[in-house]
C-alpha cells in the first residue's frame, strides 16, 4: 500500500500522517486524527456535511487529498473555540436551536466562519448565499440563519472579527 509522509496543520496543531495516498481529508481527519466533529455525509461534495476551513476557505473535505493541503491551515468545528470558549456562532446556535440533529451542523457553522471572516455584517441574502451548499433536512434553515445572524451582530459589537 503506498503511503505518503505528509505534515498537516490542524487547529493550530502540526500532525506528521503517514496515509495512503487515496485516503481523503475527510478520512484522515476523523480516522487518523480522531476529529470526528467533521462529518461523512454524502461523499460526493454536495450536502455541505464535511466542510473544513482551508487557509480561511470553506472546502469538502470528502472530494480533497491530504497532500493538497500539506502547509495549510486547515480550521474543523473543533477549531472554531478558543481558549475555552465557544464560537459565537456555536453559542447563537444552541441559544436558538439551530442544531436539530446536528449532523449536519458543524459543516454549517464553518461555513458561516467563513463568510463572517470575510463579511462581518453579511445580509440575510448573503448568508443564504453562503449556506447553499449545506443541506440540512431538520431544521428548514430558519433557524440557522437566525443564529448567523445573531452570531454577526454580537461579533460586530465586540469587534471579535
Amino acid at each position: 500500500m503506498d503511503r505518503e509522509l505528509i505534515e498537516l496543520r490542524v487547529n493550530g496543531e502540526t500532525y506528521q500522517v503517514a496515509v495512503p495516498v487515496y485516503k481523503t481529508l475527510l478520512e484522515v481527519l476523523r480516522e487518523d486524527l480522531s476529529l470526528t466533529g467533521t462529518k461523512h455525509g454524502c461523499e460526493l461534495g454536495e450536502c455541505g456535511t464535511c466542510t473544513v476551513l482551508v487557509d480561511g476557505l470553506p472546502v469538502l473535505s470528502c472530494l480533497i487529498l491530504p497532500i493538497e493541503v500539506a502547509g495549510k491551515e486547515i480550521i474543523t468545528v473543533e477549531g472554531l473555540a478558543r481558549n475555552g470558549q465557544l464560537h459565537p456562532l456555536q453559542v447563537a446556535f444552541a441559544e436558538l436551536g439551530a442544531a436539530q440533529c446536528g449532523y449536519c451542523t458543524p459543516g454549517i457553522l464553518v461555513t458561516a466562519a467563513a463568510l463572517l471572516g470575510e463579511n462581518p455584517r453579511p445580509s440575510r441574502q448573503q448568508i443564504k448565499e453562503a449556506l447553499a451548499g449545506n443541506l440540512c433536512r431538520c431544521t428548514g434553515y430558519v433557524k440557522i440563519l437566525d443564529a448567523v445572524e445573531r452570531a454577526a451582530a454580537r461579533m460586530s459589537q465586540s469587534g471579535d472579527h
